[in-house]
């Protein structure tokens, strides 16, 4: 049995899940329902989907929202769905989000609920953020407390597949207005339940970055002939280092990453041209200007040194994830009623996140809730991780708590 602080809620019965109020606010939350998320969410886990490939786990969502007698749409921007909760008079809304898609990543936890997609796996938790959000709707569903709409948004392809952005284009904040919105990402290294709020900056923004250094092949042996984009791709590789170490002010935090490098296919050949792609991440828009063009600069002149050409792809990709001051409070507010414990004191991540287009358009808050101890395998995006079942009671409570603190605050 696990307690969560909550609002004056009675004894009742949803679907086989048993709540119950004890002393006032205190409200003790019944392992069915803490049983029935964990098989949601090893259901979701053994079942990837890629980004913008989300069809089966959108559907599991519908028919979960279904079952639990919640009205939906179904197909927005994208394999989108977004699931919409109203009682009493009042005349606010709120939104809370989760992602749904999962990594081009072969799991080797050996899991007995490990994926059963070759290639793909849920390596950053989205499978948690799903069920939680599901488990927020059934506890608001049986909720009387509260007054007001909570939109629920579970959003596809937030691994780079622009699936925040889509559902804005697709009129998210008109179709389903609302005041404020809120997500979470679950943080490997925070002490599992653990809320961390920041004030102000969450995570950082960033995008891609894409490089072809094209030469002239030929043979390995007649080196004279050629022009090689081998042996420029490695001088680029360590001159894009400088941009950070030399352009970027040392109080500004920056990253120019570049994660792969492809060419030539026989080891007696020269290739005709070299591949690159990469990352950046910056906090400050003037930061990201200087990375876009200092990648530029660096790219053209390294090109230009061995005598070849070179064709960069930079795009502006997302803004940093910046909280507004009112959503952290009332996520700050929404821990303290549910007895959640809360943190304010981290530093933010040079990570990115798809949410912070949400927050571009309206206020609201991105919140860590901890995950447990990182390392050994246990860290986001490693083909060992996996979501900690056992914070998905305080994830489904802060959502659903922090939805109403924002309908009255």
């Amino acid at each position: 049995m696990r307690r969560l602080l909550f609002f004056n809620i009675i004894r009742f019965r949803w679907g086989g899940l048993y709540f119950a109020e004890e002393s006032g606010k205190l409200l003790v939350m019944d392992s069915t329902l803490h049983e029935t998320l964990v098989g949601w969410r090893r259901h979701l886990h053994q079942n990837p989907e890629l980004s913008q490939q989300e069809a089966q786990t959108a559907a599991f969502v519908c028919a979960r929202l279904a079952e639990m007698g919640i009205p939906f749409t179904a197909g927005f921007g994208g394999h989108g769905v977004v699931a919409t909760l109203s009682r009493g008079q009042s005349n606010r809304a709120v939104g809370l989000r989760a992602d749904m898609d999962a990594l081009a990543i072969t799991e080797t936890t050996g899991l007995p609920y490990a994926s059963k997609n070759p290639g793909v796996m849920h390596a950053c938790g989205h499978d948690g953020h799903t069920t939680s959000l599901l488990g927020a709707a059934a506890l608001l569903k049986a909720d009387p407390s509260w007054s007001g709409t909570v939109h629920l948004v579970f959003q596809p392809a937030e691994e780079g597949g622009g699936g925040a952005r889509a559902m804005i284009d697709a009129g998210l904040f008109q179709k389903f207005p609302m005041e404020q919105i809120f997500g979470y990402h679950n943080w490997p290294g925070l002490e599992a339940g653990t809320v961390m709020v920041h004030d102000g900056p969450v995570m950082a923004g960033g995008g891609r970055i894409t490089i072809s250094m094209d030469g002239i092949a030929g043979h390995a042996a007649l080196p004279h002939l050629t022009r090689d984009p081998m042996v420029a791709a490695g001088h680029l590789l360590v001159a894009l280092q400088s941009i950070v170490a030399r352009n970027i002010d040392p109080l500004d935090p920056a990253v120019v990453t570049i994660g792969t490098v492809e060419g030539g296919k026989a080891p007696n050949q020269i290739p005709a041209s070299v591949l690159m792609q990469g990352t950046y991440r910056f906090y400050r828009n003037e930061v990201r200007d200087q990375l876009i063009a200092g990648i530029e600069r660096v790219t053209k002149g390294i090109a230009a040194t061995f005598d070849m050409t070179a064709q960069v792809d930079v795009p502006l990709g997302i803004g940093p994830t910046v909280n507004h001051k009112s959503g952290s409070l009332a996520a700050v507010a929404a821990c303290q009623e549910a007895g959640i414990t809360v943190r304010t004191d981290l530093r933010p991540a040079m990570t990115g996140e798809d949410f912070s287009w949400f927050l571009h358009e309206k206020p609201g808050a991105f919140v860590w809730i901890g995950n447990g101890p990182g390392g050994d395998g246990r860290d986001l995006h490693n083909d060992a991780y996996n979501f900690n079942d056992a914070i998905l009671p305080q994830a489904a409570g802060f959502m659903a708590g922090v939805a109403k603190r924002a309908l009255v605050g």
